[in-house]
């Protein structure tokens, strides 16, 4: 991961976490800059437990990190003035309705990036990218993603089958995208 204030309060609460034994993984753009498409975000995401997200508030709220109002999912890194949206188990991406692709548990999707900090797996991220451009109109980066991520990493159609069913459509409508070039 780079050095901006982004950087570190991922790499911050992965140092809270792991030295709880608390399993979470990085998601979202970090994630998507993991894997190869280089994008700016504003915030961290993370994928955890409803367990683990209740322990590390136990654990870290007042300690600097804070709540955006109480009970919320959102917490702020008050020593890197970061947001981190936390994304929890169970729960559906896109537009929040019940559908074949949810949250996985972070233990059996994640692999280390290069500093060793758990981040979604490509299948994984794919899949929640996807699912969640099917689902929400608001969120064209999610498919655009996808597109990036399909050219940077040289993926084939047949990738499509290491996806959920429920996304592989859209995924090969994407493929499709991503093999037009731009010609600037």
């Amino acid at each position: 991961m780079g050095q901006s204030p982004i950087h570190a309060a991922a790499a911050r609460i992965a140092k809270a976490l792991s030295e709880m034994d608390v399993p979470f993984c990085i998601a979202g753009a970090l994630a998507v800059n993991v894997h190869g498409h280089m994008r700016t975000t504003e915030d961290v995401d993370i994928l955890l437990t409803p367990n683990g997200l209740e322990r590390f508030k136990s654990r870290w709220l007042g300690r600097g990190w804070v709540e955006q109002f109480p009970g919320s999912r959102r917490l702020r890194d008050a020593v890197h003035g970061v947001n981190v949206d936390v994304r929890l188990t169970g729960d559906y991406p896109g537009d929040g309705q019940p559908k074949p692709v949810a949250f996985p548990p972070p233990a059996d999707v994640n692999e280390p990036d290069p500093q060793g900090i758990p981040v979604l797996t490509l299948p994984a991220l794919l899949a929640l990218k996807l699912a969640s451009g099917m689902t929400a109109p608001h969120r064209p980066r999610d498919l655009d993603d996808v597109i990036q991520l399909v050219r940077e990493n040289g993926l084939d159609r047949a990738y499509a089958e290491k996806l959920d069913p429920y996304v592989r459509r859209k995924y090969l409508e994407l493929w499709e995208a991503a093999q037009v070039q731009d010609e600037y």
